[in-house]
């Protein structure tokens, strides 16, 4: 018996160069042509191993892994959990041991058969420090695996209790041990070998990658033989790609633009709440260990008039790290709206209009839709208030560099994404100090949220961190913003399942 409760949802329902190198390259730019399929995506490959270094965590590349690799634990577009390459998991009744059981008949794109030791070695990489896999700290709560025909049992070492839901995550993809010991990370980046619907083909890096479908894939067959993703990462570029033909699908593009395409002939669109959230982590360095100024900076915001001016309506906004749908969701929760007690709370502190404090905050341009535009008109609201902060802008890969490295700045927009929902893949690793992800490092935090990661009563856990979300606001540990909505554009003669993961997967897409 799986003991995996489905999480509810109802809460969800240089691109220049890039194209450059398509030309040079030979890879055609036109879009699909009945067996060929051509999208737009806002965020280049920068490795393929799914499992280590930043770009495993990084949300909006698991659509890609996810059409090359399979994980553990599959996950359905509504985020229910699926048999994956394991058909069946659980833990004892006394938590002390886990079982698991893996899918038979399923193929390496090099011809091998999946085994059991491949999905034990995984989990044994995965847990080694050495290998560089940023959710080291669940995977190595597991160990002394034996195997028994397809059935793999385990030592729950430290009991982690979204143990299976991190399986359904990220870094959870299993990878073929002969193969890569074979070859070595090196051979693997240039030629990655998964289990998943399509293989890759053809890989230009900051350009494209070109994928074919695999005949031998254990699941249902992808409707498209040869799959192109171009990485455009400037939006009116993906605008452009779309309104031209030469690609069938973009997303993450202006809302104006969404609502301006869709109504074209020969263009359709969806546009779902996910689970990403837009937030500002605090950094604790300079003037943001001053809670006044934390608690104005948050109470200055007004993220409906946010919403319904730059996201044209499309977004929900939110207190806390827990959005509608997650686990651990509290609408009791609220920091209201309130410019004036902002200004109370920063003369508190010495500031004002006149003399205002005075802060770094750090963002993307053109990641997400209106990212930029969200954080000037932020800084504008701040500065009604006392608030003078200067925007830098850069890259996703620059955020999660500095991130990891504890350099942000004192304020870094950021859109954090949890597709299992868990109170500990939100709120638990962006603000518990000694987590990778983690920002803002006080102690009170720690002692707060480390019982939490290994709370075996699960509704006392829940509640836990219901507190802690009311504490961190109380606090003004961080400033979130809204629930996303992803808009998705596509030519009208396909059929696209959206997934409120906000994964665009190929292997959703189909002829209508």
């Amino acid at each position: 018996m799986k003991e995996l409760s489905t999480l509810s949802r109802r809460g969800f329902l240089g691109a220049s160069a890039a194209l450059s190198a398509l030309l040079v390259s030979g890879v055609p730019t036109l879009a699909q042509d009945g067996s060929n399929l051509t999208i737009a995506y806002n965020l280049p490959v920068q490795s393929w191993d799914p499992t280590t270094g930043p770009a495993a965590v990084n949300p909006a590349l698991q659509s890609v892994y996810l059409a090359v690799f399979d994980r553990f634990i599959g996950q359905a577009p509504d985020l229910s959990f699926e048999p994956g390459l394991l058909t069946d998991w659980s833990f004892s009744e006394d938590k002390s041991t886990i079982t698991m059981t893996v899918r038979e008949g399923v193929k390496w794109h090099n011809g091998a058969d999946l085994t059991p030791e491949d999905v034990v070695w995984s989990l044994k990489r995965a847990a080694n420090p050495e290998t560089g896999n940023p959710m080291q700290f669940v995977w190595g709560k597991i160990g002394n695996f034996a195997i028994d025909g397809q059935v793999i049992t385990a030592d729950v070492m430290e009991f982690e209790p979204a143990l299976f839901k991190w399986m359904a995550f990220l870094t959870a993809f299993v990878l073929p041990k002969a193969y890569y010991e074979e070859v070595g990370p090196e051979g693997f980046e240039n030629a990655p070998v998964g289990t998943g619907p399509y293989m890759v083909d053809a890989f230009e890096q900051g350009a494209y990658v070109r994928l074919k479908a695999f005949p031998d894939y254990w699941g249902d067959a992808p409707e498209f033989e040869t799959v192109t993703i171009k990485f455009v990462t400037d939006s009116a570029s993906r605008v452009a790609e779309i309104e031209s033909g030469n690609s069938d699908i973009t997303t993450n593009i202006p809302y104006e633009e969404y609502d301006r395409l869709i109504a074209k002939d020969g263009l359709s669109g969806e546009a779902v709440p996910i689970t990403d959230i837009g937030m500002i982590f605090l950094n604790d360095i300079d003037v943001m260990t001053d809670k006044n100024v934390r608690l104005a900076a948050h109470h200055a915001i007004d993220k409906q008039l946010i919403i319904d001016r730059l996201l044209r309506g499309y977004g929900v906004p939110i207190s806390t790290l827990e959005a509608p749908g997650y686990a651990a969701y509290d609408d009791s929760i609220v920091v209201e709206y309130d410019p004036e007690l902002s200004k109370e709370l920063l003369a508190e502190s010495g500031y004002s209009t006149d003399n205002p404090v005075k802060f770094t905050i750090q963002t993307t341009r053109g990641f997400k839709p209106k990212d930029y535009e969200m954080i000037q008109a932020i800084v504008g609201m701040w500065r009604k208030v006392g608030i003078e902060a200067e925007i830098e802008v850069y890259e996703i890969a620059k955020h999660y560099e500095l991130r990891a490295t504890d350099t942000l700045a004192p304020a870094a927009f950021y859109n954090w994404g949890n597709s299992i929902g868990d109170p500990s893949t939100s709120t638990g690793f962006s603000m518990f100090g000694p987590s990778p992800h983690a920002v803002w490092d006080t102690q009170d935090l720690i002692d707060k949220i480390g019982p939490l990661f290994v709370e075996p009563d699960e509704e006392k856990r829940i509640q836990g961190y219901k507190d802690v979300s009311k504490y961190i606001a109380e606090e003004g540990y961080v400033i979130p913003l809204l629930q996303y909505v992803m808009p998705i554009v596509y030519a009208s003669d396909l059929s696209v399942t959206p997934y409120t993961s906000g994964d665009l997967l190929p292997q959703a897409v189909s002829k209508s």
